[in-house]
C-alpha cells in the first residue's frame, strides 16, 4: 500500500502503519520499538492515483498544496473546535487558525504578491507567524523565515539575496532590521504584526491586523504542484554567508510522518512546545507541521528561550513533548525553579537537536525529570531530523540511529565508504532533502549529490548502529544550535582599532558545551588586561548577533601560521 497525500485528503480506516517505506532497517534492527508503538497510530493517508514518489518517504498527488493538507482539511474532519495554538496573546482553535491562514492569504495578494516570489518573515513565534505562512504557501508563493536576532547588515543581505518582494517584520523588531531597508532594490512592501500601520526608514508598513479585518475568511488554494517550491530556509556554511535552501511542497509532510509519528509518536492528544523558534528547520517542524499533522496543540513563545522563561511555560501549560537544544537544557538544570516536579509533570519526551548533547546533561535531565531526552541530528538541508534516539533506546553520547526513510552513510574524503569503526563525513539519502541552494550553483553541487545530501559532519557507527558526533567537516560552530562563523567574529574584532589579528574556535565550557573562543594579537601588546577582553566582547555583541561573541578571548603575542601564511586554525584547538 502506498501513502497518497492529495489536494483533498480523506483518512481511511487501515488505522496501520504503511508497509514498505523504511529504506533502512540493517541498523534498526536491534532497537526497541519507538514511542509511537506504545501509543495509537494515526489514521493511514487514503490511496490515490497520480502520485510522484519518493524513495523511503511519503507520496503525494501531483497536484498538491501543503496548506491544505495542514491547514484545511481540520474542519473537514470535525476539528474545527479544537486548540491548534497558544501563544502569548490567547488561544486558537483549528477553525480560527484557517480563518487566519486565508485572510493573511488574501492581504498577501492584495499587496501583490503572485505565486513563486518571496515574503520574508523576521516575525516572532505566535499565530501571525502561523496565519503568514501558511497564507504564503495556499497562494503558491514561498515563505522566507528568517532568524530575529540578526544585525542589520545580515537582513541587508538576505533581503537583496532573497529579493522577497514583502517584509513581514514584528513591531518589537522593527527598529533592529529599519536600516537594512533604506535601499533595498527588490522590496516593494512591508508589513507591521502587532502594532499599527507606521513608517519604517522611510517606508510604509501596513498594519497586519487591519488588513487582514478587511480580507475574507474563505480562500482557494493555488494550483502547485508537489515539486513547487513551498518555503525557503537560510543556512549558513564555510563562508559564512546564509545560503537560501529550497524546500518542496511534498517535503514537509515527510517528516511529520517519519520523524514525528513514527520516532517521537505525537498524537492528537498531545500538547508540544518547542523552545527553538520557528525559524529554524528544527523549530518548524516541532511548532507547525507536527501539531498540524497530528491534530495536537502547540505552544509558542514569542520572548527568547531563556531558561528561567522556558521552564515558566513548560510549568504553566505541561506540555507532553517539549524541544529544546543542548544549550538550554544545561542552562534549565541550573535553574532552582526546575526542582517543581509538577512543571515536568506531564512530559512523556523531549527532544534536542542542533548539536551534541553532553551525555552528562542527559543523565542528569532524566535523572531529575524522570523523561528521556531524545539526542538526534538534522539540517536545515535535511528540514528535520534525520538520525535519533529511540525511548527506552537512548544510549548517551550518540546521535541516535537511522530514522526509518532515511539512508546514511560515511565516506572518505575520496569518496568511498570508510572502514567499520572508522570516522567518516556523513551523507544522507531521503524524502526531505532540500532541491538546491538559491542562486548557488557551486555549493549546490557540492552538498546536494546524486540524491545525496553531504551534511558537512564527521561521525562514527558502532556496531549497533549509533552515530556518534566527532566533529564538523569545516570550521563552522554551533552555539547554542545555531551555525556560527568564526571569519564573521574575527572580522568584527578586527574592527576594533586595538586589534592586530584575531583567530575564533569552539570550546568547551564546563557543562560540556561549544562556545566561541577568540586568539587576539593586539598592536600594542602592553593594553592586553581583563578590562580589554571584556571591551572586546561588548565590541563584537554591537557588530553582529549577541549569541556570536567569544565566551573566552586569549591575547597571544602571534598567531600559528603556515608556511604559505594560512592559519593552523587546529593548532589553536590542541592548545
Amino acid at each position: 500500500m502506498v501513502v497518497i497525500i492529495g489536494l483533498d485528503m480523506q483518512y481511511n480506516a487501515a488505522g496501520n502503519e504503511t508497509a514498505g517505506l523504511l529504506s533502512v532497517q540493517a541498523m534498526t534492527n536491534k532497537i526497541p520499538q519507538s514511542a509511537a508503538a506504545s501509543r495509537e497510530p494515526l489514521p493511514a493517508l487514503s490511496d490515490g492515483a497520480g502520485a510522484t514518489h519518493e524513495a523511503g518517504g511519503i507520496a503525494t498527488a501531483r497536484e498538491y498544496n501543503a496548506a491544505t493538507y495542514f491547514i484545511d482539511r481540520h474542519a473537514r474532519e470535525g476539528r474545527g473546535a479544537k486548540i491548534a495554538y497558544i501563544d502569548d496573546c490567547g488561544s486558537y482553535t483549528y477553525a480560527d487558525l484557517a480563518a487566519r491562514v486565508n485572510r493573511a492569504g488574501h492581504a498577501l495578494r492584495r499587496l501583490g504578491l503572485e505565486m513563486e516570489q518571496r515574503v520574508m518573515l523576521c516575525v516572532q513565534d505566535g499565530i501571525d507567524f502561523a496565519a503568514l505562512f501558511w497564507g504564503a504557501v495556499k497562494i503558491g508563493a514561498v515563505p522566507v523565515p528568517v532568524n530575529t536576532m540578526l544585525a542589520a547588515d545580515d537582513y541587508d543581505y538576505l533581503l537583496r539575496d532573497s529579493r522577497a518582494k514583502l517584509l513581514a517584520v514584528s513591531a518589537p523588531l522593527a527598529d533592529r532590521i529599519a536600516p537594512a531597508l533604506g535601499s533595498q532594490p527588490f522590496l516593494r512592501e512591508v508589513i507591521v504584526c502587532g502594532g499599527a500601520a507606521a513608517t519604517i526608514a522611510d517606508r510604509t508598513a501596513h498594519s497586519f491586523d487591519a488588513l487582514s479585518a478587511a480580507a475574507a475568511d474563505e480562500l482557494n488554494a493555488a494550483p502547485t504542484v508537489a515539486d513547487d517550491v513551498a518555503l525557503w530556509l537560510y543556512s549558513s556554511g564555510s563562508t559564512g554567508r546564509p545560503k537560501g535552501v529550497l524546500h518542496l511542497h511534498r517535503s514537509l509532510v515527510q517528516t511529520a510522518v517519519l520523524y514525528a509519528e513514527r520516532v517521537l509518536g505525537i498524537a492528537a492528544d498531545d500538547l508540544l512546545f518547542s523552545a527553538s523558534k520557528m525559524f529554524f528547520a528544527y523549530g518548524l517542524g516541532n511548532s507547525m507541521t507536527f501539531p498540524l499533522h497530528a491534530g495536537a496543540t502547540a505552544v509558542l513563545m514569542a520572548e527568547r528561550p531563556a531558561p528561567a522563561a522556558v521552564i515558566r511555560m513548560i510549568r504553566t501549560h505541561r506540555p507532553t513533548i517539549f524541544c529544546g537544544v543542548p544549550t538550554l537544557y544545561a542552562g534549565m538544570l541550573a535553574e532552582p525553579s526546575l526542582a517543581d516536579a509538577a512543571a515536568t509533570s506531564r512530559l512523556r519526551v523531549c527532544t534536542s537537536a542542533g548539536e551534541a548533547l553532553p551525555a552528562a546533561v542527559a543523565r542528569e535531565w532524566s535523572a531529575r525529570t524522570g523523561t528521556e531526552i531524545l539526542d538526534g541530528l538534522g539540517s536545515t538541508e535535511a528540514l528535520h531530523i534525520f538520525v535519533s534516539n529511540r525511548a527506552g533506546a537512548v544510549r548517551h553520547g550518540s546521535s541516535g540511529t537511522a530514522v526509518g526513510g532515511y539512508e546514511l552513510a560515511l565516506r572518505g574524503e575520496d569518496g568511498a565508504a570508510t572502514a567499520p569503526d572508522a570516522i567518516g563525513d556523513l551523507w544522507v539519502r531521503g524524502p526531505s532533502i532540500g532541491a538546491a541552494y538559491w542562486n548557488n550553483r557551486a555549493a549546490s553541487s557540492a552538498t546536494f549529490v546524486g540524491g545525496w545530501l553531504r551534511t558537512g559532519d564527521k561521525y562514527l557507527r558502532d556496531a549497533d548502529g549509533y552515530y556518534h558526533f566527532a566533529g564538523r567537516s569545516d570550521d563552522m560552530l554551533k552555539v547554542g544550535g545555531i551555525w556560527v562563523s568564526p571569519f564573521e567574529v574575527e572580522n568584527a574584532l578586527m574592527a576594533h582599532p586595538a586589534v592586530r589579528e584575531a583567530a575564533v574556535i569552539g570550546a568547551a565550557g564546563a557543562d560540556e558545551l561549544i562556545k566561541p573562543k577568540a586568539f587576539v594579537v593586539l598592536k600594542d601588546a602592553a593594553l592586553a588586561s581583563p578590562a580589554l577582553a571584556e571591551e572586546l566582547q561588548d565590541f563584537v555583541k554591537a557588530r553582529v548577533a549577541p549569541y556570536k561573541y567569544p565566551r573566552w578571548i586569549e591575547f597571544r603575542a602571534e598567531l600559528p601560521r603556515t608556511a604559505t601564511g594560512k592559519l593552523k586554525r587546529y593548532a589553536l584547538s590542541q592548545g
